[in-house]
């Protein structure tokens, strides 16, 4: 499904696959999540995706990837916090799906204002440059998980960093969605 900003340019991704937009319940769930200092509830979150992985593949609209990558954190950002909510996400994610989960592929080289705070324009040039691959990723498939896609820019920066250097599809996979 793509919505009226990707109609009018297409993503740098291939395919994305959410749970649900970012409402009640799910949003004050990743809340917590994320800022109350509740990673026992990434298990429970990453269930859910499953299931929505799971019913598009069904309906052929995915393929399993050969790799689950996870949005990382600057390194004094995920000290502060104690974890990557998005790795949290992604490691039984991959598990469940029998597929490797490299939560370290993506570096983030320099911090950055939090996303949450900026408009859509600054959220761009915010992410301009941000991302390091440390892996090889040419030839192949790979999902990249986020907990929530809001502009887009993240997960379009990084999409369009893994295709630069060869990956042959690019998905996301999140838990909720506000494109």
């Amino acid at each position: 499904m793509l919505c009226g900003r990707c109609l009018q340019k297409q993503p740098e991704w291939d395919k994305l696959t959410f749970v649900t937009d970012y409402l009640p319940p799910l949003n004050k769930l990743i809340h917590q999540l994320k800022f109350n200092g509740s990673p026992s509830l990434a298990p429970a979150l990453a269930r859910l995706l499953l299931l929505s992985v799971l019913a598009a593949r069904r309906e052929g609209k995915i393929s399993l990837p050969d790799l689950i990558l996870s949005v990382p954190l600057h390194h004094t950002r995920a000290w502060r916090r104690g974890y990557n909510q998005s790795a949290l996400i992604a490691t039984p994610l991959a598990h469940w799906l029998g597929r490797e989960h490299l939560p370290f592929a993506i570096k983030r080289i320099r911090s950055s204002p939090a996303q949450s705070r900026l408009t859509a324009r600054q959220r761009k040039k915010n992410l301009k440059g941000i991302f390091r691959v440390e892996i090889p990723v040419a030839g192949r498939h790979i999902v990249v998980v986020d907990d929530v896609v809001t502009t887009g820019s993240t997960v379009a920066e990084i999409a369009r960093m893994l295709k630069r250097q060869g990956a042959a599809t690019v998905q996301v996979w999140c838990l909720c969605r506000t494109l």
